[in-house]
């Protein structure tokens, strides 16, 4: 149902270098680029995510409750992609490990370099 998936930057150049190395590590590349805005996709037709200037010209900014999760193929690839967000310089949100009460849920949670709220999670 999802397309693609947009949040904002300050620093579109930094926030591609860092989104480059981390999506990189899951086989995505660029899948649409312009002046304001970068678009990765695993392959041709899939979901995209992508960082965007803000069209209206005022400031990015996170949001409280925000968050996008990107699936992992098993708990190992959220462990290593976790770990990656934070080598590349992202902050810690909640280490890898499974959450809810049956424990199906394995996710780990992290913000980029501009605050923005994401979780690499298997189920």
């Amino acid at each position: 149902m999802i397309g693609y998936a947009t949040v904002g930057t300050n620093d579109l150049e930094r926030a591609c270098k860092y989104y480059d190395e981390l999506l990189g590590e899951m086989g995505a590349g660029r899948a649409m680029a312009t002046d304001r805005v970068v678009l990765w996709a695993i392959a041709p037709g899939t979901p995209m995510f992508g960082v965007i200037i803000p069209e209206n010209g005022k400031a990015a900014s996170v949001g409280n409750g925000d968050m996008i999760g990107l699936v992992c193929e098993t708990t190992a690839q959220v462990d290593a992609m976790y770990a990656k967000a934070i080598a590349l310089g992202g902050t810690d949100e909640g280490k890898p490990g499974p959450r809810g009460d049956d424990g199906a849920f394995y996710g780990g949670y992290f913000r980029d370099l501009d605050g923005n709220k994401f979780v690499f999670f298997n189920m």
